[in-house]
Order: structure tokens, then C-alpha cells, then sequence
């Protein structure tokens, strides 16, 4: 009997720390909210400032569903940022140029197809390093996209149309968040239900044992970036609408906080896997804490301080989690 009873102690035990490992980081969202909610009840914790926070995080969502698929076959991709300034401004500059306001939202979006299915290519093609290359691709964009605006900011005539995606609510909600709510479910969808997604999760545990099996790995992992930098660019354009304007590094902020939210991904539903609802989950934790910091009057230099401390807590939660597995 005091054996069983050990037994079922040890269980129970283990099913804890199961629970800690894949919910943990949920909880620890909910600890913050509820923290945030009694320091600041009358400015944080009401229905407007809800909203406010689902459009806020809107940005950091999609950039960093982009950085979880490529990261999903094992492979990081450092052109983000660059890639979302570039996305902003190619759209700007078409619509003030009298474009039809569907092409210079469309027109980015097949560049930023091609410019990642390159880095894809020169990946796989010849071996290098994803840090490297998109580094320079990067680099490359940067300097692109100074040319493109001569390093000023553009805003003088930008077309009412092109604001409307980014400042306009439906029902009291703003449009971005039904758009950061579709993308997610739409990339949910394909990572979790599709056989393309299934071969992403394949070559990102086993890339020879994929091969072996017949998965294309070059043709995916080319897809990957080239729909991380898809995503860059929705979120550069839609920060520009947002924002009425659209400056060269406007993008280059999100690099980091895309690729926290995504680690923090790693520590949620899916222990030490990057998908699409973890990395949701650490994007609204991480706007979340920018919110409430802000609504506290605490330094904004803090922020970056607190999101540079998320993301080495969530590389040891894996860890962690795997010595103790």
C-alpha cells in the first residue's frame, strides 16, 4: 500500500510538471494580466484597453508567424525587419505614385515571395548558414529601401484608401485585429492540418529522415522563407497604413520581439516545437507587458531590457524541461 501510494504520488507529481511545461507559459500571461489588472485597474484592465492591446499586438502576430514557420524547419531568418520596412514602403510609394491601392498592397507581397524564396534557395542550394544570408539579404533591403525614399519618411499624399486597413474598426473593433485573428487561424490551418505543414514539422526534426521519406526539403524549406517574408511585408504594409506613413526602418523594431514571441511559442502547447498558437500567445504576452510598463509610466528601455530577459527565460524553460523529461 505505501508503495502504491508513492507511485500515485509520483504520478501525480510528474503530471504537474507536464502541465507547467506545455501550459506554463499561458499561466504566466494570465499572472501578468492579473497583476496588471490590480496595479492599474481603471486604466488597464477595461474592455477599451482590450482592444487597444489586440491592435497593438497585431503587428508583432503576424511578423512572428512568419519567423515560426521558417524556424519550424530548423532554420532562423534575420531579414525580418528589414523585410517589413521594405514591404511599407514599396506600398506607400506605389499608392502616392496613383497605383490602384489592391496592387500596392499585392505588389510587395510577391516581392517579398521571390526575395524569400531566394534566401530559401541559397540556403538549401549551397549550404550557408540561414544566419548569413539573411543577414545580407538584410542588409541588402536596407539599403534598398533607403534608395527607394531617399532616407526620409514618406507620408505627403498618401491616399485616404490606403489608411483604411490600418485605421479603420468594425463594430468598435479595429480591422488589424480581425486581420491578425485571420492570419493566425489560416496558418493554424496549414501547419496543423495540411500535408505542407506536416512536411515543415518533418524536415524541422529530421531533415535526413525526411529526405528518406520522399519530402522535397529544398522546395519546402524555400516555401518557408518565402512565406516568412510574405508575412514581413503584410506587416510592414499594414504598419503604414496604420500609421499613414512609412520610414525606412520602420520594421526594424519587430526583429527581436518576433523572434521572443516565437521562442515563447516554443514553451507553449507544443514543448520545444514553434507553432502558431504559442507563438500568439508570447506575441500578446509581450504586448501585454509593453501595455501595462507604459500604462505604469515605467522607462520605455525597460521594455526592451524585459523582452531581452523573456527570451533567455524561455530557451531555459526548454531546457529545463528536457533534463527533466
Amino acid at each position: 500500500m505505501v508503495n502504491a501510494n508513492a507511485g500515485a504520488k509520483t504520478i501525480s507529481g510528474l503530471s504537474y510538471v507536464k502541465i507547467l511545461r506545455t501550459y506554463g507559459t499561458v499561466l504566466a500571461g494570465l499572472l501578468i494580466v492579473l497583476v496588471f489588472s490590480i496595479m492599474s485597474p481603471d486604466s488597464f484592465a477595461t474592455i477599451d484597453n482590450a482592444i487597444n492591446i489586440s491592435r497593438q499586438i497585431s503587428f508583432l502576430v503576424i511578423i512572428g508567424l512568419g519567423a515560426t514557420l521558417v524556424m519550424a524547419v530548423g532554420e532562423f531568418d534575420l531579414s525580418v525587419g528589414a523585410m517589413a520596412s521594405f514591404g511599407g514602403v514599396f506600398a506607400a510609394k506605389m499608392a502616392v505614385a496613383g497605383y490602384p491601392i489592391w496592387l500596392a498592397f499585392l505588389a510587395p507581397m510577391a516581392a517579398a515571395f521571390v526575395i524569400g524564396f531566394v534566401s530559401g534557395w541559397i540556403v538549401t542550394r549551397f549550404r550557408v548558414l540561414s544566419f548569413i544570408t539573411t543577414l545580407a539579404i538584410g542588409t541588402i533591403l536596407g539599403g534598398l529601401n533607403f534608395k527607394l525614399t531617399g532616407g526620409a519618411t514618406v507620408f505627403e499624399n498618401i491616399p485616404d484608401g490606403f489608411r483604411y486597413l490600418g485605421q479603420t474598426e468594425w463594430a468598435g473593433i479595429p480591422i488589424l485585429s480581425f486581420i491578425m485573428l485571420l492570419v493566425t487561424l489560416l496558418f493554424w490551418y496549414v501547419m496543423s492540418h495540411t500535408a505542407f505543414g506536416r512536411k515543415l514539422y518533418a524536415i524541422g526534426g529530421n531533415e535526413s529522415a525526411s529526405r528518406v521519406a520522399g519530402v522535397r526539403v529544398p522546395l519546402n524549406k524555400n516555401l518557408a522563407f518565402a512565406l516568412c517574408g510574405v508575412l514581413a511585408a503584410v506587416t510592414g504594409i499594414l504598419m503604414a497604413s496604420r500609421l499613414g506613413s512609412a520610414h525606412p526602418t520602420g520594421g526594424d523594431g519587430l526583429f527581436l520581439s518576433a523572434y521572443a514571441a516565437a521562442f515563447l511559442g516554443m514553451t507553449s502547447f507544443k514543448e520545444g516545437v514553434p507553432n502558431i498558437w504559442g507563438t500568439f500567445v508570447g506575441a500578446a504576452i509581450i504586448g501585454i507587458l509593453a501595455n501595462g510598463l507604459t500604462i505604469l509610466e515605467v522607462p520605455t528601455f525597460m521594455q526592451d531590457v524585459i523582452t531581452g530577459c523573456i527570451v533567455i527565460a524561455a530557451v531555459l524553460m526548454q531546457k529545463f524541461g528536457r533534463g527533466n523529461g
